[in-house]
C-alpha cells in the first residue's frame, strides 16, 4: 500500500507572514497614525516608498508625494484637530486592517462644504497594504460619508436664520460633489482567483 501524497502547500492568501513581519507592519502603521496626528507629514510620508491613498467613499485616489500632501493639507484645513481612536488591528497575508474612530471639529472648508463648527466621530476602516518586499504601497480607506455629514449638520442651530443659511450652503456643497467622476483606477478591478 502506497503512502498518501503530501498535501500541497496552501495558497498564499491562507498563509500569514512570520510574527516578526506582522509586528513590523503593525509598528509602521502605528507610527503612521501617530505622525498624522502630529501633522508630521515628512515622517508620515516616509512610511511609504511611494505615497498612495485610496478613498473609497469618494472614489478618489491621491498618488505621489504632492497629491498626498495636498490631501493632508485639505483634510486638516477642514478638521485641524483630526485624531483617531483605535478599535482593532487585524492582520492578513498582505495587509494590516485597522478599525478606528475618526474625530474632528469642522473648522474649515471640506471640499465645497463650508465649516459648521460641529464635531464628528465616525467609525471607519483602513487597509494598509504591503507588497512582497514588505513596503507599504497603499492606504485604502472605507467610511460612510453620510455619517460624517449628518453629524456636521446636527451641530447647526436651525432655529436661527443664519443656521438655515449655513444648512443651505452645506447641502449645496455636498450636492456639488455628487456628480464627481470616480477615479478609473478604483473601477477597474480584477476578480480574485479562488481556485488555487
Amino acid at each position: 500500500m502506497s503512502a498518501a501524497p503530501a498535501d500541497p502547500s496552501p495558497p498564499a492568501r491562507f498563509t500569514l507572514p512570520a510574527e516578526a513581519v506582522l509586528r513590523a507592519r503593525e509598528k509602521l502603521v502605528l507610527d503612521h497614525f501617530r505622525d498624522e496626528v502630529r501633522h508630521d507629514w515628512d515622517a508620515t510620508l516616509a512610511t511609504f516608498p511611494h505615497p498612495h491613498y485610496e478613498l473609497i467613499a469618494q472614489m478618489v485616489v491621491h498618488d505621489g508625494d504632492s497629491e498626498v500632501r495636498g490631501y493632508y493639507h485639505d483634510s486638516r484645513v477642514a478638521f485641524p484637530d483630526q485624531d483617531h481612536e483605535l478599535i482593532a488591528f487585524r492582520h492578513s497575508a498582505d495587509a494590516v486592517i485597522v478599525e478606528f474612530w475618526l474625530l474632528g471639529t469642522h473648522r474649515g472648508m471640506l471640499g465645497k462644504i463650508p465649516p459648521t463648527g460641529s464635531k464628528h466621530r465616525t467609525r471607519m476602516t483602513a487597509y494598509f497594504i504591503f507588497d512582497e518586499n514588505e513596503n507599504l504601497v497603499t492606504e485604502r480607506i472605507y467610511l460612510d460619508q453620510l455619517t460624517v455629514l449628518k453629524q456636521l449638520i446636527a451641530g447647526i442651530n436651525l432655529r436661527k436664520p443664519s443656521g438655515l443659511l449655513k444648512l443651505a450652503r452645506v447641502l449645496r456643497g455636498a450636492l456639488s460633489t455628487a456628480g464627481s467622476k470616480p477615479d478609473p483606477r478604483l473601477l477597474n478591478t480584477t476578480k480574485p482567483n479562488l481556485d488555487s
